[in-house]
């Protein structure tokens, strides 16, 4: 029986690619969008989805299993980037972030747990960010939201492993997609006393974005994990450098590390 899988943030970038790569392989998917009919040309079935909206998520699911009698698996995808010195960055914004990268997983996760301990079995997989295993300057209310949804991810995994639903963390680095287009970046203003690092980071950001690795390398990942029997709790899909840059972090005095980061954006 193909497994039915809802990818939420499924009209562009890494999403896409994975429900077109797992549609591709006779998984049953449904993608989500705050607006899908701006996606009229998409290949998977796109379902109208806020992640900060409960009713919104709870319409959804309900849809999915009126119609398939099931769901095996959830990917939480739907993400929000930012950018800007942590002192600068209007609250307002960093709450929109963390509304949707780390309490809207929380719903979404809420959403469809119900169904998934009726069926004594279900894979959540979350898209965290290997941004949340170190603090990366002017990004650092992106890290932040990343790593709390590592540390969450983590902690839902011991409590409904009892019910045979299991839950992954899947850490991505930098890819060649779209994020900088939806990506609130926090004004340089011109009294600034961060303006000069900031723009140079700016720059670094998005040149690490286009020379990133292509969404179909998360999305053969993200299959691979799935059919697992016992996949492990954490992943990391990455370039070696930024894989390695994780290891580095934890066997390097703290001081050191910062240096090392500091040399590596020109601070």
């Amino acid at each position: 029986m193909n497994k039915v899988v809802l990818i939420t943030g499924a009209s562009s970038g890494i999403g896409k690619s994975i429900g077109e790569f797992l549609q591709n392989k006779g998984f049953v998917v449904y993608g989500t969008s705050r607006n899908p009919l701006n996606y009229k040309d998409s290949i998977i079935k796109l379902l109208t989805l806020d992640v900060s909206d409960e009713n919104s998520i709870k319409n959804t699911v309900s849809e999915i299993i009126k119609k398939e009698g099931r769901l095996d698996v959830l990917i939480n995808n739907a993400g929000k980037g930012i950018t800007g010195p942590v002192e600068e960055t209007p609250i307002k914004e960093i709450k929109k972030a963390f509304d949707t990268n780390f309490f809207g997983v929380i719903n979404v996760c809420n959403g469809v747990l119900p169904e998934m301990r009726k069926q004594k079995k279900g894979l959540i997989i979350n898209i965290s960010s290997i941004a949340g295993y170190m603090g990366l300057p002017y990004r650092g209310m992106y890290s932040a939201s990343k790593s709390a949804l590592s540390i969450y991810s983590e902690v839902l995994s011991l409590e409904v492993k009892q019910f045979g639903v299991t839950v992954v963390d899947v850490a991505p680095g930098d890819f060649a997609t779209n994020i900088a287009a939806g990506r609130y970046h926090t004004p340089l203003f011109e009294n600034s006393s961060y303006k000069k690092q900031y723009s140079k980071v700016l720059k670094q950001i998005d040149e690490e974005v286009t020379t990133g690795l292509q969404p179909e390398v998360m999305a053969k990942a993200i299959h691979r994990i799935i059919l697992k029997k016992n996949p492990r709790v954490r992943y990391r899909i990455g370039t070696f450098l930024q894989r390695y840059a994780i290891h580095i972090k934890r066997l390097m005095p703290d001081r050191i590390y910062e240096k090392i980061m500091m040399q590596h954006y020109g601070l």
